[in-house]
């Protein structure tokens, strides 16, 4: 996956941003029947995470009471993998380009179904 964060950003400014998911040139067939002004649900590893907590200030807004884990979609997860729900703009040969996606560059995309 590649866009223009080297490290993580607030969530809105990563969900209005262009992100292109580039695919391995052996599955480039598995993306027929995208379209773009589809939507998508992305699946991928939240590597640079290392550390979790069951309790945190949502956002890390510290004023806020802290929640659960589960009821939040903070990248600091016991199971690292992030799931966002993309819109698909274009596709040429195995490159598929999204606006939604909450990952930086380089983050490993596990799957892609279609919504």
């Amino acid at each position: 996956m590649e866009n223009k964060f080297n490290e993580p950003a607030d969530p809105n400014t990563l969900r209005d941003s262009v992100s292109r998911i580039v695919i391995d040139a052996n599955l480039s067939d598995g993306h027929n029947g995208l379209h773009p002004g589809d939507k998508a649900m992305v699946v991928f590893s939240i590597h640079q995470s290392q550390v979790y907590n069951l309790l945190q200030h949502p956002r890390g807004d510290r004023p806020q009471p802290k929640r659960e884990v589960f009821a939040l979609r903070s990248p600091k997860r016991l199971n690292p993998i992030g799931v966002t729900e993309v819109d698909l703009l274009d596709f040429d040969d195995n490159i598929l380009t999204v606006r939604g996606l909450e990952a930086i560059d380089g983050t490993p995309v596990l799957d892609i179904k279609l919504l």
